[in-house]
């Protein structure tokens, strides 16, 4: 391989994560109702910058994401960023027990959720869930 070649490569890998991490929207009051009301499926994310639970999930999520480009083809990712909204009406609504909590869906239905689960396999099969459920 040559130089040139070698760097492209590098630098494409090394900024796969952020450009699947930009996919994700930030949560603003009425959105997840707005894209629930568009027919979306979404995958919610609530989250801590200091959390090193969310870390470990968002470490397995952008691998996944990266992965498997059905997941950003069907899905909405949302971050609630858990010190703003931790009172939020969504958050008392879904009854979010805490930061580390992901929540998939669609419609008036929820679809599954891990509460500070960080196994690949269950993220994964979170993530399958909402896949199916956006084909549905």
């Amino acid at each position: 391989m040559h130089r040139r070649d070698f760097l492209l490569l590098t630098a494409t890998v090394s900024l796969a994560p952020a450009l699947v991490r930009a996919a994700s929207v930030d949560y603003t009051p009425g959105l997840v109702d707005r894209e629930l009301a568009a027919g979306k499926t979404l995958f919610v994310d609530f989250a801590a910058s200091w959390c090193s639970t969310c870390a470990a999930q968002e470490r397995v999520m952008t691998a996944l994401r990266a992965e498997n480009p059905a997941y950003d083809a069907a899905l909405t990712f949302v971050r609630v960023d858990w010190d703003l909204y931790a009172g939020d009406p969504l958050t008392q609504r879904l009854n979010i027990p805490r930061r580390s909590t992901l929540v998939v869906l669609k419609g008036d239905a929820e679809i599954g959720r891990i509460v500070a689960g960080t196994r690949r396999d269950e993220i994964r099969a979170l993530m399958d869930a909402g896949v199916a459920a956006a084909a549905a």
